[in-house]
C-alpha cells in the first residue's frame, strides 16, 4: 500500500469512527487529522516522516520525552513476570515497592515542614487508580467517609475554585470551576462552593493594587466562617490552575489557604495532576510554600506518559478513621479492576529512579531562567497581555487590545491560529481558548526550549499582526 492509500485509508477510518476528545467533530471532520507514528526524545513524528517539537508533553505526561530507554527496559522486564495481578485480595510485588518508594518521597519533599507532633499528618498511605480524575474522586469520597466515620455527619460539602479543573467524572465536574467544559452537566452535579480564583490578571482590585494577592481568601474565609460545619474539605490545584488557564497563584495564596483550612478543621486536597513530578521547579507545587496537604491526588508525569496511573495519598489520621471490625462496615469501598498495574507501577518506579539519577530536579533552573527571559520578550507584544511562568509551566495570554485587557472573541480563535502557525514551524502546542500553553518535557535541551520559544513569538506576530 502506498503511502498515500496508507493516509487516506487511516483518515477515513479516523473520522468515521473516532470521538476526539475536547474537540468539535463537526470541524474535525472538515479538515485532515496529523497522523502521529512515532515519537522519540522530545519529539513526534508524522506519518509522513515530519518530526515535531512536542510542546505540550503529549497533553503533560512526557516529563521525561519519549522513548525514555529506562522506563522501555523496565516496562519490558515487568511484562516478562505479569502484566497485571489484581490488589484486591492479593498484594503485588511492584506495586508495594513503588508504595514504599512514594512513601520515602513524601516524606523527603513534605517532612521538613512538620512538626515532631505533625506525625499524624505524615503523607504515608498510598491509594492506587487509573487517571487524574479518579486520583480526585478517591480523595473526595476519602474526605466525606472520613467525617462520617468521626462523627460529623453534617460535613458533606466541597469548596473549591473559580476556573479550576479536577478531571470529568461527575465527582471532579462537581469541584470543578471551567464554565465552558462543566455548565451543560449541571443537572447531574452535587452541590459545591465556589470563590474566586486567584487569577491577578483579571482582577479588578489586583489591578489597582498589585500584591494584593492574599486578599483573595477573602471569600473563602467568609465561608469557612459561615459554613465550615458543613464543609469535608477544600479541593485545589496548588500555586498553578491549569487547564483552567495556567493561573499562577500569588505569593503567600497557598499558605494562608492551608491556614484557613487548619483553623477551621477543614480538610485540603491538593491536586497536583498536573503540577507534580517537577513541572513547577519543585518535586510537588506545595513546597513552594512549605505546605502539606492533607490529601494528595497524583497522576500524568507519574509514569513518565507510558502508562494510566494514579495515586490518591493521605495520612495516618485520615486513614485511621477506616479502619475497624468487619461487621463495623468502615472499609473504604472503592477500587478499579487496574488497581496498582504492575507494569503502570514499573514504570513509575524507573520514574523515580531518572528523577534521582539525572538530579532532574536540580537541572531545571537554567531552563526555566530561559523560558522566564523568552517571556519577557514575548510579553513586549501588543497582543500578549499576560505572559508568566512557574518552572516549566507556562501561559501567555493573548488580547485583542492589551491596554484594556480586552479578550479575543471566542469564535475567533486566536489561540488555535497561532498554534497552527507554529505546527507549519515544527512545534506541536495545544491552547486553553486564548492562553497559550507552555508545557515542554522537562528533559527538553536548551537548545530546544530557545528554539520553542522563538517559534511561539514568531507565530503571535505572524497571527496577531506585529
Amino acid at each position: 500500500m502506498s503511502l498515500n492509500d496508507r493516509i487516506k485509508r487511516l483518515t477515513a477510518i479516523d473520522k468515521a469512527h473516532i470521538w476526539h476528545p475536547f474537540t468539535q467533530m463537526k470541524e474535525w471532520v472538515d479538515g485532515d487529522p496529523l497522523i502521529i507514528t512515532e515519537a522519540r526524545d522530545c519529539f513526534i513524528k508524522d506519518i509522513r516522516g515530519r518530526w515535531y517539537l512536542d510542546g505540550v508533553s503529549s497533553l503533560w505526561v512526557n516529563i521525561l520525552g519519549h522513548r525514555k530507554k529506562e522506563i522501555d527496559y523496565a516496562i519490558s522486564a515487568q511484562l516478562a513476570k505479569a502484566a497485571h495481578t489484581t490488589l484486591l485480595g492479593l498484594a503485588g510485588e511492584t506495586s508495594t515497592e513503588l508504595a514504599g518508594r512514594l512513601a520515602a518521597l513524601m516524606e523527603k519533599s513534605f517532612g521538613p515542614f512538620l512538626e515532631a507532633h505533625d506525625k499524624g499528618r505524615r503523607l504515608a498511605r498510598v491509594f492506587y487508580s487509573d487517571n487524574g480524575s479518579t486520583a480526585v474522586e478517591v480523595g473526595l469520597k476519602m474526605a466525606f467517609q472520613y467525617w462520617l466515620h468521626k462523627g460529623e455527619k453534617g460535613k458533606s460539602l466541597f469548596v473549591s475554585l473559580e476556573n479550576g479543573y479536577h478531571g470529568d467524572t461527575i465527582g471532579a465536574v462537581s469541584v470543578g470551576g471551567v464554565q465552558m467544559f462543566h455548565d451543560v452537566f449541571k443537572p447531574l452535579l452535587f452541590e459545591t462552593l465556589k470563590v474566586p480564583s486567584p487569577y491577578c490578571y483579571r482582577c479588578p482590585l489586583a489591578l489597582k493594587h498589585p500584591g494584593c494577592g492574599l486578599s483573595c481568601t477573602g471569600p473563602l474565609e467568609d465561608i469557612f466562617k459561615t459554613r465550615g460545619h458543613e464543609i469535608a474539605a477544600f479541593v485545589l490545584e496548588p500555586m498553578v490552575q491549569a487547564a483552567g488557564g495556567m493561573i499562577i497563584s500569588p505569593p503567600g495564596y497557598l499558605k494562608k489557604v492551608r491556614g484557613l483550612c487548619d483553623r477551621y478543621g477543614i480538610l485540603m486536597v491538593a491536586d497536583e495532576v498536573a503540577t507534580g513530578f517537577g513541572r513547577t521547579g519543585r518535586m510537588f507545587a506545595c513546597e513552594h510554600e512549605g505546605v502539606v496537604p492533607d490529601i494528595l491526588c497524583l497522576s500524568k508525569g507519574i509514569t513518565g506518559g507510558y502508562m494510566p496511573l494514579a495515586v490518591t495519598i493521605t495520612n495516618d489520621e485520615i486513614y485511621g478513621a477506616f479502619l475497624g471490625g468487619y461487621g463495623e462496615l468502615k472499609t473504604f469501598f472503592h477500587g478499579h479492576s487496574y488497581t496498582g498495574n504492575p507494569l503502570a507501577s514499573s514504570a513509575a518506579l524507573a520514574v523515580l529512579e531518572v528523577f534521582e539519577k539525572e538530579k532532574v530536579i536540580e537541572g531545571l533552573a537554567p531552563k526555566a531562567d530561559l523560558m522566564g527571559k523568552r517571556l519577557e520578550l514575548i510579553s513586549g507584544h501588543c497582543r500578549a497581555g499576560h505572559a508568566q511562568r512557574l518552572g516549566l509551566m507556562g501561559r501567555i495570554e493573548l488580547v485583542a487590545d492589551k491596554s484594556l485587557g480586552t479578550p479575543y472573541p471566542w469564535e475567533e480563535k486566536m489561540g488555535w491560529k497561532v498554534a497552527l502557525r507554529a505546527l507549519e514551524k515544527g512545534l506541536f502546542i495545544r491552547p486553553l481558548g486564548n492562553v497559550i500553553v507552555l508545557m515542554p518535557p522537562l528533559s527538553i535541551s536548551l537548545e530546544d526550549l530557545d528554539r520553542m520559544m522563538k517559534i511561539i513569538h514568531s507565530s503571535i506576530r505572524e497571527a496577531a499582526g506585529p
